[in-house]
């Protein structure tokens, strides 16, 4: 027996669901057409920062990166305040004998370009995390927006601090100290214009994504990845590796070590909070 088909339309038919995976390509899809908006927003004001830096070569070399090694420059002399009221001349520093030479060519054009590409990194920091923030409450939940909104405002005074951690004590730090160590007197230290810019950019790049240490954390233990007591484990071995890089990066005496250890370990001990709260709060959810 034939089947009756009812004279009512089927509404399936005129106006189909999209299937699951279909409607997954579409959101991926969306997700990467927003994505590349962000990206080039934050490349062109990248760039716009970069030219201002550019622009601005004298206050960005002479007034920034080459005034660690000056002996009025403001850490130094709280550095000799306090060697003088210790009876510890050696923290009374000078490296301003430190001669910094180009070999190459086009080595201070090209070193003019690189450190104004990171300077409109890092002053676009704040943006660059507002387009992470935004990017984020597009893909999660209402809910989570807030949060997220939060994590970036402290990951950008993190950062910040960090970048000032960084070049006020342990550049002027390691700058006097490995400028000024010779193994002999018949050794005089010229330093090519490019190792002491990268290693000014290193310290104070890697200690500023070293403060985002709580952020990342954070996220971590979220997601139930790392936990507080995985932290609260291996508090000895942290505290060794903050003793040994402290020790390297600051001249051979106790006070430097401890100003630039002690800071770190607080650090650390602020991340194995934030990860206790941050699991309680992933296992409540």
């Amino acid at each position: 027996m034939p089947e009756v088909v009812s004279g009512k339309k089927n509404k399936s038919v005129l106006h189909p669901r999209r299937p699951p995976a279909a409607a997954g390509r579409g959101n991926y899809r969306q997700y990467l057409l927003r994505l590349r908006r962000q990206m080039i927003r934050s490349a062109v004001v990248i760039v716009l920062l970069a030219v201002v830096a550019f622009m601005n070569r004298s206050l960005i070399f002479d007034q920034i990166l080459l005034a660690p090694k000056d002996p009025d420059f403001f850490t130094n002399v709280m550095f000799c305040k306090i060697g003088m009221r210790f009876n510890i001349p050696e923290l009374c520093f000078d490296a301003s004998a430190l001669k910094i030479i180009n070999v190459n060519m086009a080595g201070q054009f090209l070193t003019h370009l690189y450190v104004s590409i990171v300077a409109g990194v890092v002053v676009a920091f704040p943006y660059l995390l507002f387009e992470i923030w935004s990017f984020l409450a597009f893909v999660l939940n209402i809910k989570s927006r807030r949060a997220t909104l939060i994590t970036m405002l402290v990951g950008t005074l993190l950062f910040v601090a960090g970048l000032l951690f960084s070049y006020y004590l342990i550049v002027p730090l390691t700058v006097n100290f490995l400028g000024t160590y010779f193994v002999s007197g018949q050794v005089a230290n010229h330093v090519m214009l490019v190792s002491y810019i990268g290693t000014v950019a290193s310290l104070c790049l890697g200690v500023a994504v070293f403060f985002e240490l709580p952020v990342f954390i954070f996220f971590l233990a979220r997601f139930g990845i790392v936990g507080p007591k995985t932290l609260a484990k291996h508090r000895r071995i942290m505290v060794v590796v903050i003793l040994v890089v402290s020790a390297i990066i600051t001249p051979p005496d106790i006070i430097s070590q401890i100003m630039v250890g002690i800071p770190l370990l607080v650090l650390y001990e602020i991340s194995i909070v934030v990860a206790r709260s941050a699991w309680r709060a992933s296992a409540i959810s």
